[in-house]
């Protein structure tokens, strides 16, 4: 007999553990709850969530509250008696009353090693904080913040060039697999350990400010593998705002060097000025002579 799943989540990174357990006979998900459509863009246009566009393609049924802890009282939403609530990247704090509802657990997908990274940006601060390996953790969920049992684990190294987008998309499918293996096993939750904790918040522009003066090559060129396309990185170059596409370590035919903290040198390989188009940092300093 099939186990029953409420699947929560939002992004793309959701997408493959949704795919997965309804492509697997062992699961019946019965509801998909994501955010709510979103305007984009200078037009407003609504968009859909790559979950919501993941669960249509599927004949998946979807809800959309603008807040999941008031499903229970909500008419809208009749809510199935599930016995897994799958959580990857959904975007939400859950209440207690929403972690009650599955007969077995709700269980969540998260990107990083924990307790390595608790919070909601665990990809960019592994890469922004220098570390070699990553990876993704399947624990139960509790209603602090990634603080519940691990259930399983798997490991992956992070590339010295490696960029967020490149290790979501790795990322996203361990997830996935981890998942699903996971669920078809007899649980075994082990507590986290309570040593090595760091915690991640959410990010925002503030947190792309590049400065030379004070930043090493090195931390500005993580910072760029780590927030474009968000939350991006912009640097200040003689009063100028321009924002850092790409960078590197070592020369290119189309970079242009600049000098950072403690003697050492980034070089733009490209760049993009306020309402321009991208470009190449040497044609970028051709424009400015």
């Amino acid at each position: 007999m099939s186990a029953s799943v409420i699947f929560c989540g939002t992004p793309a990174f959701a997408v493959p553990s949704l795919e997965a357990l309804a492509a697997d006979p062992a699961f019946d998900v019965s509801l998909v709850i994501t955010q709510p459509d979103r305007p984009v863009g200078r037009s407003k246009e609504l968009i859909a969530s790559p979950v919501k566009q993941a669960a249509q393609r599927l004949h998946l049924p979807v809800a959309q509250p603008e807040n999941i802890n008031h499903m229970l009282a909500d008419t809208q939403y009749p809510i199935p008696n599930p016995q897994f609530l799958i959580v990857v990247a959904y975007g939400q704090i859950l209440s207690q009353h929403i972690l009650d509802l599955p007969q077995i657990a709700p269980v969540n997908v998260h990107g990083s090693l924990l307790p390595r990274w608790r919070g909601a940006s665990p990809v960019e601060h592994a890469i922004l904080a220098g570390d070699t390996e990553t990876g993704v953790t399947i624990q139960i969920m509790e209603t602090t913040l990634d603080t519940g049992p691990i259930l399983a684990m798997r490991k992956t190294p992070i590339g010295p060039r490696d960029t967020t987008l490149q290790l979501k998309e790795r990322l996203c499918v361990i997830g996935a697999d981890l998942l699903v293996q996971t669920l078809k096993a007899p649980l075994r939750p082990i507590p986290q350990p309570t040593e090595g904790i760091t915690v991640c918040r959410k990010l925002s522009r503030e947190d792309g400010r590049a400065e030379p003066q004070t930043m090493t090559a090195q931390q500005i060129d993580r910072m760029v593998r780590a927030l474009v396309p968000w939350p991006g990185v912009t640097c200040f170059i003689n009063g100028q705002a321009l924002k850092l596409i790409a960078t590197a370590l070592e020369p290119t035919d189309t970079s242009i060097p600049l000098p950072c903290a403690q003697g050492t040198t980034l070089h733009l390989v490209t760049v993009q000025e306020a309402g321009k188009r991208a470009m190449t940092g040497q044609e970028w300093e051709r424009g400015q002579r």
